[in-house]
């Protein structure tokens, strides 16, 4: 993966994280169950903090 390939998928996952955030933010204001959004929140912070260490490693090489 290049280091825009790497960029560029960070911000999709960032984007996505916002979107789902605010579905999450109308699902509690409505009662409605959130243990699913929340683990895809955990899931993306995993691959965004992922997609980081690979990121500097591309910078150092």
């Amino acid at each position: 993966m290049t280091k825009k390939e790497i960029e560029a998928e960070i911000a999709e996952l960032k984007s996505d994280y916002v979107r789902i955030q605010g579905d999450l933010e109308k699902a509690t204001s409505f009662g409605v169950n959130t243990s699913t959004g929340e683990k895809q929140l955990i899931e993306i912070e995993r691959q965004i903090a992922e997609l980081n260490k690979k990121l500097d490693e591309a910078k150092k090489a």
